[in-house]
């Protein structure tokens, strides 16, 4: 997965004079990241490239920067960039200051801070007691203490260890709370930096404004340059964009990163709308994204979009369109930056009113389209310039084509596995019969692909004081398995009412199989293919149907009388009490494919202790490399260990050895039935 793009806004400040040189500038960068997965990796190489740029730069302090310091930044950072979005899930703000302090023993420190917009849930390590905890300001303390071990202190199972790392590493640390956010901070010392360092080395310099551009391309400085975007810039940055955006299954996650895309980079805020899905008359679009390239003005320019939605008009292209920018979109008026606002123990001061000569600005809109369908809008805006360079305006239209075909993507995913779910609903009972006598566990995950599974299962009892079972796996997915799957369980409910035999209810499904499930699945195939879609197969091949279909009789004495066939399906499984594992059917051909074919039953009694396994070849074709979970009878293994566990158990723990026989999760439907005599 690509990486997170980083927008990085680098301080200087004043240096101060001490011992007879001149100090380098005080320097701070700070960045802000989305609440997922990703952000840790984006913060860690968000303080190197700091790092790489302070000590190309020649910042005296920086001279005392080694390895060991930098890799203790990023670990620092790592933890509790990790602990803000686990534990918060909120946007993070991640502030790296490097700072000096004069005197007769000068030193150091890099100082780290990281802010979440969850005030109320801890951090890891955030108690009374805990190795090393600071003291801190508590304006808003949190309303929801970790919980504690019989030592005192969090459970690490479930708040982990970080701040305990973060006490070991650092020289102090401390949690500040303010209204609507919390920050947590390390201090870590710089070492052997009060020599005046020698000239900087033109190279290294290069070298390391080099790293810094490569790992924060998004630098968000006092003045954009836009000659960035020449024929390397503009490729660079598409490139990115297609990679962040490709493979997004979720359109406000598209969103929230364009927005992150085109802010600070081609302009100061911008705001994405989205059409309804259906499209019809008079939906009005919603407002899926808005961002800022100074926080304090984000929610303002949300109110301000929403009081007043743009709406271009219908015959317009994906080409850009000047917008009129009233004062509103720019900045909250008379909000204070987050670093000159006081604190809120402090007295807040009037703000002077705003210079009405920095209201000018530029905005640009673009429809969002895909497929010739308008997907939505997407409005960029910079101020204090009278209009957008052509050239950039020209990079964020192709952009937007991007965006297009991620948001066009995304909604079809949503369409498929919305269908799908739907389906997979209809296609499996809503319930399951309860076998007088037997205690019955069902284990069913569909793979996680989007489309229809075809495994199914059904228990439901028959005249003359019968249960049948049923465990069924169509050949592929999607609509075409979906049509047989449809078929074949209603049709089995039918046939072993009416009275066949075991082996005979399987006879007359496959003849019907052969017939109408058959030319329903092509029908299905045709349609996909008409509509654009995938399909599944060439037309000419067959829809098969492995089954393992049984009938279950109670005996006066206890236990169970159980009539089996197995139809080209992975065979039952016969547990005795005494960790003994036995098939209990003999191998068919599959459904769907012969026309001219008897199956043959198998009768045996589960008497009580006894417990049958069935399942589908998502338990046993799991694959872990060149491996497969039933190589060597792996499943009558697992099996044998259950002797003695009911019902539930005992489909746990096959569950659970099926997920960990492979590190990557199952990419085929996972479906078992245990039946228990009791």
């Amino acid at each position: 997965m690509a990486p997170i793009p980083l927008q990085r806004d680098t301080v200087q400040r004043p240096g101060t004079t001490r011992a007879g040189y001149a100090h380098g500038p005080r320097l701070a960068s700070r960045t802000s990241l989305p609440g997922i997965p990703l952000a840790p990796s984006a913060a860690r190489r968000f303080v190197r490239a700091a790092l790489a740029e302070w000590t190309g730069l020649g910042v005296p302090a920086a001279v005392g920067f080694s390895d060991r310091l930098a890799d203790d930044a990023v670990t620092v950072t790592n933890e509790l960039v990790t602990n803000a979005v686990v534990h918060a899930g909120t946007t993070v703000d991640l502030v790296l200051r490097l700072e000096e302090e004069g005197g007769d023993e000068p030193s150091a420190a890099l100082v780290l801070e990281v802010t979440d917009h969850h005030p109320a849930r801890p951090v890891s390590g955030d108690e009374p007691g805990a190795a090393g905890a600071p003291g801190r300001t508590d304006t808003e303390p949190p309303t929801e203490p970790p919980t504690e071990s019989p030592a005192g202190l969090p459970d690490p199972a479930e708040y982990g260890r970080g701040l305990q790392l973060v006490a070991t590493l650092a020289e102090s640390w401390g949690i500040t709370y303010r209204t609507g956010l919390k920050t947590v901070w390390a201090r870590l010392p710089v070492d052997d930096w009060s020599d005046p360092p020698a000239p900087p080395d033109r190279d290294a310099l290069r070298r390391g404004l080099r790293a810094a551009e490569i790992l924060a391309p998004a630098a968000r400085r006092t003045e954009r340059d836009d000659a960035v975007w020449d024929s390397r810039g503009a490729p660079a940055f598409l490139a990115e964009a297609s990679d962040l955006l490709a493979g997004q299954l979720d359109e406000d996650l598209v969103a929230a990163i364009a927005g992150q895309l085109l802010v600070p980079r081609l302009a100061d805020w911008c705001a994405i709308w989205l059409e309804a899905e259906s499209g019809g008359a008079g939906a009005e679009p919603r407002l899926a994204r808005v961002w800022h390239s100074d926080e304090t003005g984000t929610e303002p320019l949300r109110t301000a979009l929403e009081r007043e939605p743009l709406r271009l008009p219908a015959g317009i292209g994906s080409g850009p369109v000047p917008v009129p920018v009233p004062w509103p979109l720019h900045r909250a008026e008379n909000a204070p930056h987050p670093e000159s606002a006081p604190h809120p123990q402090q007295p807040r001061e009037a703000a002077p009113p705003p210079d009405p000569g920095a209201r000018d600005g530029a905005a640009l809109a673009f429809r969002i389209t895909a497929g010739g369908r308008a997907l939505g809008t997407v409005l960029v805006g910079r101020e204090g310039v009278a209009q957008v360079p052509e050239a950039v305006a020209s990079l964020i239209e192709d952009f937007v084509r991007r965006l297009g075909l991620a948001v066009g993507a995304a909604r079809a995913y949503t369409r498929q596995a919305t269908i799908s779910r739907i389906l997979q609903r209809g296609l499996l009972p809503s319930k399951v019969a309860e076998i007088p006598g037997v205690t019955s566990a069902l284990v069913y995950e569909p793979s996680d692909d989007g489309v229809v599974g075809g495994d199914f299962y059904d228990i439901f009892p028959c005249p003359g004081d019968r249960w049948c079972f049923v465990l069924g796996d169509v050949q592929g997915s999607g609509p075409e398995a979906a049509v047989v799957t449809g078929l074949a369980r209603p049709w089995l409910r039918l046939l072993s009412r009416e009275g066949f035999g075991v082996g005979e209810v399987l006879d007359r499904l496959n003849r019907l199989l052969l017939d109408d499930a058959m030319e329903a699945a092509e029908a299905a195939a045709l349609m996909v293919a008409a509509a654009g879609g995938r399909q599944l197969h060439d037309g000419s091949q067959s829809r098969f149907l492995s089954l393992l279909y049984g009938e279950v009789v109670p005996l006066p004495g206890g236990g169970v009388r159980c009539t089996v066939v197995s139809a080209g399906h992975p065979l039952p499984l016969l547990l005795r009490p005494d960790g003994s594992v036995h098939p209990a059917a003999e191998p068919q051909v599959l459904l769907g494919v012969v026309e001219d074919v008897a199956y043959e039953s198998q009768t045996f009694d589960l008497e009580p202790g006894d417990t049958l396994l069935c399942v589908t070849d998502g338990v046993t074709e799991r694959r872990s490399g060149p491996l497969m979970f039933d190589d060597g009878d792996g499943l009558a293994r697992v099996l044998a260990g259950c002797a003695g566990l009911p019902a539930e158990a005992t489909a746990e723990r096959i569950r659970r050895a099926v997920h960990e026989f492979a590190e990557q999760p199952p990419d085929d439907d996972v479906a078992l039935l245990v039946l228990h005599a009791d």
